[in-house]
């Protein structure tokens, strides 16, 4: 891809299409984004070349801001608030037109039928990692604190009910205690699922986060940073699991040391 002299971005929320910006930039590269009205975060603004701002739906808008773009490679970085998709969706005709070949409205079945429509316009979908591999998470425990031979039972049983999941493209994340399934994560992310079924289990609650088996790697991958460890915390949960290669790490260094302050397991399977 060195040829490559422009990329196109589309950006989502939370600080991944920022540091997506800022290391495409370092590497020489002009960043023309499309941002989500209500969802990225306004810094992405200075930190690109060319922004055209949307709302959730406008593919048509999309198309247009990178064809006039001159952008040929594309890659999506950060989320979307699920639950606006049902009061803040206002599709153009071509989002219309790509929304309306969807039996199902799954996060795969959307992103894939973009990145379908993308390179019908000769414009091809990259991996969001492929200017971050760092962020990739490592395998091994990344904490002091390891999982007991208990917790690694329960990581265990987690994992098999979070790949279930995942399977069926509901969410990447369950929490669990004494081999029992206390949330699943559905349309409202991960941290409520954390305080959810952390609060029933009263303390020293496993969260599993895993890549969905059919997962399509260039985008939607599951993420964990700093404020997962907080949100942990405040339920006194005491091993967060993840899938190693497949799961992006944010903030490393403050995350792993926040962790090891209260006493929580990180550890990448």
């Amino acid at each position: 891809m060195s040829h490559i002299e422009r990329i196109g971005l589309i950006a989502g929320g939370g600080k991944f299409p920022l540091l997506i910006a800022d290391s495409a930039r370092r590497r020489g590269l002009e960043v023309v984004a499309v941002a989500h009205k209500g969802e990225t975060m306004p810094e992405l603004a200075a930190k690109v070349d060319e922004i055209t701002w949307v709302g959730l739906g406008q593919f048509g808008h999309l198309l247009s801001a990178f064809k006039s773009g001159g952008v040929s490679h594309v890659l999506m970085a950060g989320t979307i608030n699920k639950a606006n998709m049902f009061d803040k969706v206002r599709p153009d005709l071509k989002g219309l037109a790509v929304v309306g070949k969807l039996l199902i409205f799954h996060d795969d079945d959307i992103l894939r039928a973009v990145a379908r429509e993308l390179e019908r316009e000769g414009i091809t979908v990259v991996s969001s990692t492929t200017y971050l591999p760092e962020l990739l998470a490592p395998s091994g425990c990344l904490t002091k604190k390891r999982p007991s031979k208990a917790e690694r039972e329960e990581i265990e049983f987690g994992w098999m009910v979070a790949k279930e999941l995942g399977r069926l493209d509901i969410g990447h994340c369950v929490v669990v205690r004494r081999k029992t399934v206390l949330a699943v994560e559905a349309i409202e992310g991960t941290d409520r699922t954390i305080l959810r079924g952390g609060g029933l289990a009263r303390g020293n609650a496993v969260v599993v986060k895993v890549c969905k088996p059919n997962q399509d790697l260039r985008f939607d991958l599951p993420a964990v940073g700093l404020n997962t460890i907080e949100v942990m915390s405040r339920v006194n949960a005491s091993v967060l699991a993840i899938e190693a290669g497949k799961t992006l790490l944010f903030d490393r260094e403050e995350m792993v040391q926040l962790a090891n302050n209260r006493n929580i397991s990180v550890f990448c399977r």
